[in-house]
C-alpha cells in the first residue's frame, strides 16, 4: 500500500494546479490519513456507506470533508461495478470480489485492520450477476477474484464454485479464474475438486518462510503442523498453479533460514515466489508491537526515492539478528531462486503434476493469436543468452512432451520470468550496495544513524495488491460553500534436517518486453499504443 503514495501526492498535486479538488481513498489513505492533508476529500474504509453522504455534500457545495463508515459495510448491498466504463485493451484481466475480511490473526497482516476478521461475503447471485456484466460487454478469459483469502468462509464459498461451474457450463466456458487462498485448502478435498471444477487455475498463498517457530511468532498457525510442499503439490494435483509469498525479518528465525527457505522454494515447485523482508505496515499488531517495545523507525512509514515497489523498502524497525544477515539471506535466496536451471527446472516440475484434463476456455481467436505472438517475442528475449535460452527451451520441450495440456502455463511462467530474473539481479546489486555501506559504517559510527532505516521489503501476506491511495480529482459545481456534514462514526520444535522438515492472494500486469504478462500467468502482446 505504501509504493504508490509517492505517485498519489504527485496527482494531488497535479489536480491543484489545474485548480481541481481531489477526493482520496484506499488502505494507505485509512492507515496513514495525516500524508494526504492536502487533499480536500478523504474516505477512509470501506466506501459503499459513505460515497452518498459525500455526493450529497458536494453537490451542497462543501469543499472538505473526512468520511468514514461506522462499521464494515454489508457487501449484500453492493453494486454490479461498472465494467462498461473500462477500456479493456488496457487489461490483462479483470477483477471481481466474493469476499472481505480473512478469519486468521497473521500479525503482519493489514487486511485484518482494515476489513476485519469476520469474512463477508456477496450471495451467489450477486457474482453471477457480475460475471454475466463482463461477458455482456464481450470480455472473454482471465478474471481475478481479489478476495485475500477467497476460502476464509469456506461454508459460503462452496455454493459459490458449484454456481460458478454451472454457470461456466450453461454460457460455454467463457472465464477462467485465479484468486489468493490460505494453504489450508490443501484439507478439504471437496474445496480442491469444486475450484477445479470451477476453471481456477492459479492462486496466491501465503508461505512466508518454513520455520515453525518463526510462523507461530507471527501468529501464522494455519502454516504450522503440516508438510508444506505435500499442501502443495495437492494442489497441483486439482490442475491449479501456485505463486508464493516469503518473508525475511522474523523475530525467531534462524541463521539457516536462506538454506531453508531455498530448500522449501525447490520441494514446493513454485516458480514465481515473491520474496521480501518483513515490512511493520502501518495500522498491524507487528508494528504496534514494535512501537511498544521502541524498535519502530521514526521514519518507518516513508517512501524513499528508489522504494518502486514492495519489494524495495522494509525493514523499517530495530531487528533481533544483524541487518547484515538479514539482507545477506535475502540476496542468498534471490540468487538461488532466480538462476535460470532452478526456476525453469520448478516450470518443468510443476507443469509435470498439473491436472489439466478438465480446465476448458473458449478462446476467441484473438487471444490465440495474441498468444501466438507473445510466445515468439518471449523465446525470441529469453533466447539472447545461452543458458537462459538453453533452460526455457528445455521447459517447454519436456512439458510439451510430459503434459502438453500444460504448454499454455510454462510459457505463462517464462513470460513472468522476463521481469522476475532481471529484476531479482537489479535487487541483488541493490543488496550488495546496502551490504557495502553496513560495512563503511562499522568503520565509521556517525554512518550508523544514517544507514540504519535502509531497507528492503516484503510480502506474502503483505498484500501486494497495488492498493495503495485511490485519487480522483473533479470539475467543481459553480455552488456556495456549506460546511456539509461528515459521515464520520467512531474511529479498527525446530528439526534438525530440513528435507525431513519439509519433503520438501501487479496483481499488477507488466509490460515487459513487448508483451503483458498478467500476476496471474497468463500472456498477451501489448497492442502498438507506444508503450
Amino acid at each position: 500500500m505504501l509504493p504508490q503514495r509517492r505517485d498519489a501526492l504527485e496527482v494531488i498535486e497535479a489536480a491543484h494546479v489545474a485548480g481541481k479538488p481531489v477526493v482520496v481513498g484506499g488502505p494507505d489513505v485509512t492507515e496513514s490519513p495525516e500524508a494526504y492533508d492536502h487533499a480536500e476529500f478523504q474516505v477512509r474504509g470501506e466506501a459503499e456507506e459513505v460515497l452518498g453522504q459525500f455526493v450529497a455534500d458536494f453537490e451542497a457545495g462543501s469543499r472538505t470533508g473526512r468520511y468514514r463508515p461506522r462499521d464494515f459495510p454489508d457487501v449484500t448491498r453492493s453494486p454490479v461495478p461498472r465494467f462498461d466504463l473500462l477500456d479493456l485493451r488496457r487489461y490483462m484481466h479483470v477483477g471481481v470480489q466474493f469476499s472481505r475480511g480473512c478469519p486468521f490473526n497473521c500479525e503482519f497482516c493489514s487486511v485484518i485492520e482494515l476489513n476485519g476478521r469476520r469474512p463477508r461475503t456477496k450471495t451467489v447471485a450477486q457474482v453471477l450477476a457480475e460475471l454475466d456484466a463482463l461477458r455482456a460487454i464481450g470480455y472473454r478469459g482471465h478474471v481475478d477474484f481479489v478476495d485475500d483469502n477467497l476460502i476464509g468462509n469456506r461454508k459460503a464459498v462452496k455454493p459459490l464454485l458449484r454456481g460458478l461451474s454451472e454457470w461456466l457450463d450453461q454460457r460455454g466456458h467463457p472465464f477462467e479464474f485465479t484468486s489468493e487462498a490460505s494453504i489450508n485448502l490443501a484439507d478439504d478435498a471437496e474445496l480442491l475438486a469444486l475450484l477445479k471444477m470451477a476453471n481456477f487455475f492459479a492462486l496466491f498463498v501465503g508461505i512466508e518462510t518454513p520455520d515453525p517457530v518463526a510462523l507461530v511468532e507471527a501468529h501464522k498457525l494455519q502454516n504450522t503442523r503440516r508438510d508444506i510442499a505435500k499442501s502443495i503439490h495437492k494442489i497441483y494435483r486439482a490442475g491449479i498453479f501456485v505463486n508464493a509469498g516469503f518473508i525475511i525479518g522474523f523475530d525467531a528465525e534462524r541463521a539457516s533460514v536462506a538454506e531453508e527457505m531455498t530448500a522449501c522454494i525447490e520441494a514446493t515447485s513454485i516458480p514465481v515466489c515473491m520474496v521480501g523482508l518483513l515490512y511493520a505496515l502501518p495500522g498491524t499488531q507487528l508494528a504496534r508491537r514494535l512501537a511498544a517495545e521502541g524498535r519502530l523507525h521514526a521514519d518507518c512509514n516513508a517512501v524513499g526515492d528508489d522504494d518502486s515497489d514492495q519489494c524495495t523498502s522494509g525493514l523499517n524497525f530495530d531487528t533481533r539478528r544483524p541487518r547484515r544477515e538479514m539482507l545477506s539471506d535475502y540476496r542468498e535466496v534471490l540468487a538461488r531462486a532466480y538462476a535460470p536451471d532452478s526456476f525453469f527446472g520448478r516450470v518443468r516440475r510443476v507443469c509435470r503434476e498439473l491436472d489439466r484434463s478438465s480446465h476448458r476456455l473458449r478462446a476467441p481467436l484473438r487471444h490465440v493469436l495474441r498468444d501466438l505472438r507473445a510466445f515468439l517475442r518471449i523465446a525470441r528475449a529469453l533466447g539472447r543468452e545461452r543458458a537462459t535460452r538453453r533452460a526455457f527451451w528445455g521447459a517447454m520441450l519436456y512439458t510439451l512432451v510430459r503434459n502438453p495440456r500444460a504448454l499454455k502455463i510454462a510459457v505463462s511462467l517464462a513470460g513472468l520470468y522476463l521481469h522476475v530474473g532481471p529484476f531479482s539481479r537489479w535487487l541483488m546489486a541493490r543488496l550488495d550496495r546496502q551490504l557495502a555501506e553496513i560495512e563503511v559504517a562499522k568503520s565509521e559510527p556517525g554512518e550508523r544513524a544514517r544507514l540504519q532505516p535502509a531497507a528492503m521489503t516484503g510480502d506474502g501476506g503483505q498484500e501486494p495488491d497495488g492498493q495503495g491511495a485511490l485519487v480522483m480529482a473533479f470539475e467543481a459545481t459553480p455552488a456556495a460553500h456549506s460546511p456539509g456534514t461528515n459521515a464520520d462514526g467512531p474511529d479498527r520444535p525446530r528439526g534438525a534436517d530440513v528435507a525431513a522438515r519439509h519433503p520438501v492472494r501487479t496483481r499488477e500486469p507488466r509490460l515487459v518486453a513487448g508483451m503483458e504478462v498478467g500476476a496471474g500467468g497468463q500472456i498477451a502482446a501489448a497492442d502498438e499504443r507506444g508503450e
